[in-house]
């Protein structure tokens, strides 16, 4: 399986999504696929002026954004938080 699938928070938009992501991109890629989604999702709502972070929503805990997903602890059903 190269594709996990996460519930993402965007509070910024007061959105929630759930999102495919692939396993093998590093997290700065990720994240960067993920304001895109967003921004289409929202139909142009959503576009932040800086990259933004993302963030467990269990713990708040920041990743790491040289990681790839594999290497972190997200996994299927995990709640992520793009701020």
């Amino acid at each position: 399986m190269n594709e996990i699938l996460v519930k993402l928070y965007v509070p910024t938009i007061d959105e929630q999504y759930d999102i495919w992501i692939p396993i093998n991109k590093r997290i700065h890629t990720i994240i960067t696929l993920l304001v895109q989604a967003v921004n289409e999702l929202s139909k142009g709502y959503y576009s932040p002026k800086s990259m933004p972070y993302l963030y467990d929503k269990m713990n708040a805990k920041s990743y790491d954004i040289n990681l790839k997903v594999i290497e972190s602890d997200i996994r299927n059903g995990s709640e992520l938080i793009l701020i």
